[in-house]
């Protein structure tokens, strides 16, 4: 079942239409820390499935920062806390996660290795996030 049924209020609606998809203040975060350890990447790469927002060709990683509420951080615990339009927004963000994962699989049958960030964790765990991104690199170069 597609949303056809289900409606947003005209408020929310507004709020959805205005969001960006440009990067946000923590993918720019990210994105700084990686080019001053001499990383050099693509933002909003749309030559990928999913748009990664930070994408570093020559090591073939995409990287996305996902918003908790959108991508369902904890999903299944917090589902139920949902109040207004609750159908609406379960199918939306399950949608999302669905679409994540098969965003992930294209990206691995293209070569590619997909990685995924909660946005509170890279404001939190900045060096641990650049501590993963770099070990994924080096797991490249051991393959190679």
């Amino acid at each position: 079942m597609k949303h056809q049924n289900l409606k947003t209020t005209p408020e929310v609606s507004k709020r959805m239409k205005a969001l960006s998809h440009k990067k946000s203040k923590v993918e720019s975060v990210l994105a700084k820390a990686l080019w001053h350890k001499g990383y050099r990447y693509r933002l909003n790469y749309k030559k990928l499935p999913g748009t990664p927002d930070i994408a570093l060709p020559k090591y073939k990683i995409a990287i996305f920062v996902d918003g908790e509420f959108w991508h369902g951080k904890d999903f299944e615990k917090t589902k139920d806390k949902l109040k207004n339009n609750k159908d609406y927004w379960i199918e939306k963000i399950e949608e999302n996660i669905q679409r994540d994962l098969r965003n992930d699989n294209l990206l691995h049958q293209m070569g590619w290795t997909p990685l995924h960030f909660w946005s509170n964790d890279v404001k939190r765990y900045l060096p641990y996030c650049i501590d993963e991104i770099e070990e994924n690199i080096y797991e490249i170069y051991i393959r190679e």
